[in-house]
C-alpha cells in the first residue's frame, strides 16, 4: 500500500501517491469519474463513451502507474461522478526513479463536455514531492471522445513519451545557469504578475512580495541560484500557498490574509505551464548573453 496524501478542497479532491503506485481502491474513493460508467446526460448519442479506468488499466499495460489523481468539485452536484480528473503516471520499469527528477505523463479528462483527453508532459521533484507541467513549447495531445479512443490515447501517450529527451535537456539547462540576485528578483515578479494580474485593469494586486516565493522551502535549495531551483522554489511556493500577506478589503483598509494553494486542476495546470515558460525564457536569455 502506497502511503498517500489526501486533499478535499473547495476546488478538487486530490490524492497523491508518495512512494507506490495507486490501486484502483484508492481511486475509487477519491476520483470517482474515473469509474464513471456512462457519460452525463448532456451528452450526445455522437459521443463516444470509455471510462477513464479503461484508458489507466491500457496504460498500466504499457507500463505506466498512477501516482497522482486530481478531481474538480464541480457546481452542478449531478456532474459530480462525471466532472474533469487529471492523472499523473510514471514508468516504474526504468532506472530514472532514482534520480532526483522524473518524467511523467499527464493525462486530463472529463465525461460532462468539458475536456477531450488531453496528454501533457511533466516532471516529478522527488526532493519537495512537487510535480511540475511542462510549458507551452510541449504542445498538449487532445483526443476527442470518438473513434478508437483507447489506443488513441495510449497513442498520445507514448508521443509525450518522445517529448522526455527534450524535457531532459531543457532541465540541464536550466539547471546549469546561474541567477544573479537581481534576475532571481525578476523571476519572482514575472510569476507573481502571471498569477496576481486583474484581467480587466491590468494591474498586479498580490498580496505577497517577490521574495517571499523566493524562499526555499529546504536546506537542499539554500544557496542554490540557477533557473531551475528558483523555478522550483517559486512554483511550490505559488501552487501550494499558505504565505502570508496582506490585501486591500473592500473598506480600503489593509488586511491579512494567506495565499490559497493553487488546486483547480485549469488553474494548477495553466499556471504550472506559464511558470515552466517563463524559466524556459530566462535561459533562453541568459543563454544569449
Amino acid at each position: 500500500m502506497s502511503h498517500l496524501a489526501t486533499r478535499f478542497g473547495r476546488n478538487a479532491r486530490i490524492l497523491n501517491a508518495r512512494d507506490g503506485a495507486l490501486d484502483e481502491d484508492q481511486l475509487r474513493a477519491v476520483v470517482p469519474s474515473v469509474f464513471a460508467e456512462e457519460a452525463h446526460m448532456s451528452r450526445s448519442d455522437r459521443y463516444t463513451y470509455i471510462p477513464t479506468i479503461d484508458i489507466v488499466r491500457g496504460l498500466a499495460a504499457e507500463g505506466f502507474s498512477p501516482v497522482y489523481a486530481c478531481q474538480a468539485t464541480p457546481r452542478d452536484d449531478t456532474k459530480l461522478g462525471h466532472t474533469k480528473h487529471m492523472l499523473r503516471f510514471r514508468n516504474y520499469q526504468g532506472p530514472a526513479i532514482l534520480n532526483k527528477e522524473v518524467n511523467e505523463i499527464i493525462m486530463i479528462n472529463s465525461h460532462d463536455g468539458t475536456s477531450a483527453y488531453q496528454l501533457l508532459s511533466g516532471v516529478f521533484r522527488f526532493i519537495c514531492t512537487n510535480g511540475m507541467v511542462c510549458g507551452n513549447s510541449f504542445e498538449a495531445t487532445r483526443v476527442h471522445h470518438k473513434g478508437n479512443i483507447v489506443d488513441d490515447v495510449i497513442d498520445a501517450a507514448y508521443s509525450v513519451v518522445e517529448d522526455f529527451a527534450r524535457v531532459d535537456s531543457q532541465v540541464d539547462r536550466m539547471k546549469a545557469i546561474s541567477l544573479r540576485p537581481a534576475e532571481t528578483d525578476a523571476f519572482a515578479t514575472a510569476a507573481l504578475a502571471i498569477r496576481y494580474t486583474d484581467a480587466e485593469t491590468g494591474t498586479v494586486d498580490s498580496p505577497v512580495q517577490p521574495w517571499q516565493v523566493l524562499q526555499p522551502r529546504r536546506r537542499e535549495d539554500v544557496n542554490q541560484a540557477d533557473v531551475w531551483t528558483t523555478f522550483n522554489r517559486v512554483q511550490e511556493n505559488m501552487i501550494r500557498g499558505g504565505l502570508h500577506g496582506r490585501t486591500q478589503g473592500s473598506n480600503g483598509r489593509m488586511r491579512r490574509t494567506s495565499t490559497r494553494p493553487v488546486n483547480g486542476i485549469d488553474g494548477n495546470v495553466s499556471l504550472n505551464r506559464a511558470l515552466w515558460t517563463l524559466a524556459e525564457k530566462m535561459a533562453e536569455i541568459k543563454s544569449a548573453h
